[in-house]
C-alpha cells in the first residue's frame, strides 16, 4: 500500500457509509470502492486531471463518475459529518482558528503600481489618430533613411 492511500483503520470507518457494491439493479456490480476512493483522494490531493489517475485506481471515468454520483447523493457531506462528530465531542477541533480565505494570499509582484493615466506620448499619438504601444512611446521615432545608412 502506498503511504497516501487509506489505511485499514480509516477504511473501516468509511466503508459502512458507502453504498453497497450490488445495487439490486440488473447488470454487473460496482467496481470495488476502496481503489476508486483512493483514486478520488489522489486527484483531490494532487490537483491533477482525472485522466492522469494512476492505473492502480482503475479507469479515470469510474473514479470521476463515482465522485459525481456521490456528490449528487450528498454522500461526501454525510461522510464528513460522521467522521467529524467524534473529534468535535472530544474537543479536538478548534473552530475559532480554522478558517482561511483569499485575504491572506499575497498579490503577484506585477499587480501593483500600474499606471492609471496614459503617458504624455500616448496622449500625443492619440491626438494624431493612432495608438502607440508603451514600448513605442518610450523610444524616439526613427526616420526611414536612418535604418538604411544613407550617405
Amino acid at each position: 500500500m502506498v503511504h497516501d492511500e487509506l489505511t485499514d483503520e480509516k477504511w473501516a470507518k468509511v466503508e459502512p457509509l458507502l453504498p453497497p457494491l450490488h445495487s439490486g439493479k440488473p447488470g454487473h456490480p460496482y467496481a470495488p470502492h476502496r481503489p476508486v476512493l483512493n483514486g478520488i483522494c489522489w486527484v483531490l490531493r494532487t490537483g491533477a486531471r482525472w485522466a492522469d489517475i494512476p492505473p492502480q485506481y482503475g479507469p479515470y471515468q469510474t473514479c470521476f463518475d463515482r465522485f459525481q454520483r456521490w456528490n449528487r447523493l450528498g454522500l461526501w457531506e454525510r461522510i464528513l459529518s460522521v467522521l467529524r462528530e467524534p473529534a468535535e465531542q472530544a474537543g479536538d477541533i478548534d473552530w475559532e482558528h480554522g478558517a482561511g480565505d483569499a485575504t491572506n494570499v499575497d498579490a503577484h509582484q506585477h499587480s501593483a503600481g500600474a499606471r492609471h493615466q496614459p503617458s504624455q506620448a500616448d496622449l500625443a499619438s492619440q491626438k494624431r489618430g493612432r495608438k502607440r504601444t508603451r514600448r513605442q512611446s518610450q523610444r524616439p521615432p526613427t526616420r526611414p533613411l536612418d535604418a538604411v545608412g544613407a550617405d
